[in-house]
C-alpha cells in the first residue's frame, strides 16, 4: 500500500483498516489467551498478595487491546514508516510472546525479559508518539500501566518461586 493511500485515505479504506487493527489485535490475543491459559502449574506457583483473580484478565485485555488497536491505526494512517509504528508492531509481537513463555514454556524469567521488553516499547511509541498524535500515546497510557503492574507480578512470582 502507497504512503498516500494511507495518508489521505477515503471514509471506507479508512474504517475498513480499522476493523483490520481490531481484529488483528483482539484476534490474535484471544487466540493466544485461550491456547495458553493458566494451568495446574500456574495455580501451584507461590504468588504475591496482590496477585488477582484469573477473571479479570480476559476483560482487561479486551479493552487494552480495543486502545492498542486504535493506536496502532491512527499510527498507521498517519506515518506508516514511523518511529512509533515500529515501535508498535515490536510492542505487539512482543505481546503475543509473553504468554506461551510464561504459561507454556513455564518459563518465568525470559517471561520478565518479554514484558521488559514489551514495557519499553510501549514507552518508545508513548515518547514517539506524543508530538503527532498524542490521542494515540494516550491511549497506550492504561496498557503501560497494566504491564507496569503484570512486570511487577512477573517478577515477585519469579522471587518466590
Amino acid at each position: 500500500m502507497s504512503n498516500a493511500l494511507v495518508s489521505n485515505p477515503g471514509p471506507v479504506l479508512r474504517w475498513s483498516l480499522l476493523a483490520l487493527f481490531l481484529a488483528v489485535v483482539i484476534g490474535a490475543g484471544s487466540i493466544i489467551g485461550v491456547n495458553t491459559a493458566p494451568g495446574e502449574w500456574y495455580a501451584n506457583l507461590n504468588k504475591p498478595p496482590f496477585n488477582p483473580p484469573n477473571w479479570i484478565f480476559a476483560p482487561v485485555w479486551f479493552a487494552l487491546y480495543i486502545c492498542i488497536a486504535i493506536a496502532g491505526w491512527r499510527t498507521f494512517l498517519r506515518a506508516p514508516k514511523s518511529p512509533a509504528m515500529c515501535f508498535w508492531i515490536a510492542q505487539m509481537l512482543l505481546n503475543w510472546l509473553w504468554s506461551p513463555t510464561f504459561f507454556v514454556l513455564q518459563l518465568i524469567w525470559p517471561a520478565f525479559i518479554v514484558i521488559f521488553g514489551v514495557w519499553l516499547t510501549i514507552i518508545g511509541f508513548i515518547a514517539t508518539s506524543r508530538q503527532d498524535d498524542p490521542f494515540a500515546g494516550g491511549l497506550m497510557v492504561p496498557y503501560l500501566a497494566w504491564v507496569s503492574f503484570a512486570s511487577v507480578l512477573n517478577l515477585s512470582i519469579g522471587i518466590l518461586n
